[in-house]
């Protein structure tokens, strides 16, 4: 089964979104539509995270969470209806990397007139490239794990691993961006340097299968 079939979710979300996007499975909405709705929202919710007046964070906050639900509802309408591609698979990739790193860049500009000053500019680009990074190895060792449909980090409870995304909206109106993006310039990157470890010993142990 090709890797972009076998990848499908069974998480709240997905079921959620599921079933909202029934009634776009007969029309010229496609898949690709939704993605670049994803995209558009998702970077001016980190433009308005950047801003870093309390309105705007509002803003970007919901902008953040409409963002998240067409993550999930592209990939339903393209398995729903039929439209699965690996085109369509890779530009999805492509924006879900793109918005969450942007999102600890946008939030990190958005402090730079707290305590950190331009520490937290560096902050937030240290946290969106371990984001980054990470989401880049994940994928590859999804690819690899196709025929098993493992995935790199699964989900618990019938959550993905990445609902977490969810979250950042509540983060950011709660005021919490300093913490959190403090954390993941650290905490990113050692994720990202888990992730390619992971993806090392994948790769091993599938070279001693075949030898």
């Amino acid at each position: 089964m090709p890797g972009w079939l076998a990848m499908v979710g069974d998480s709240w979300t997905h079921k959620i979104a599921r079933v909202c996007i029934l009634p776009l499975v007969n029309t010229p909405v496609t898949p690709n539509h939704l993605t670049t709705v994803r995209l558009i929202s998702g970077i001016g919710a980190c433009i308005c995270f950047g801003v870093g007046e309390r309105e705007f964070e509002i803003w970007g906050g919901w902008l953040w969470l409409f963002s998240a639900v067409l993550d999930r509802a592209d990939g339903e309408l393209a398995r729903v209806s039929g439209k699965t591609s690996p085109g369509g698979h890779k530009y999805d990739m492509f924006c879900d990397v793109a918005v969450t790193s942007l999102f600890f860049l946008g939030a990190g500009i958005g402090l730079r007139h707290g305590w950190l000053g331009d520490w937290a500019v560096l902050a937030g680009v240290a946290g969106a490239a371990g984001v980054f990074v990470a989401e880049i190895l994940a994928e590859k060792i999804d690819q690899m794990n196709q025929d098993t449909g493992e995935k790199a980090y699964p989900g618990f409870a019938g959550f993905d691993f990445d609902d977490v995304l969810y979250l950042f909206a509540p983060v950011v109106w709660l005021g919490w961006q300093m913490p959190f993006v403090v954390g993941a310039s650290v905490g990113a990157p050692a994720f990202a340097l888990l992730t390619w470890y992971r993806l090392t010993q994948q790769r091993a142990k599938r070279e001693d299968l075949i030898s």
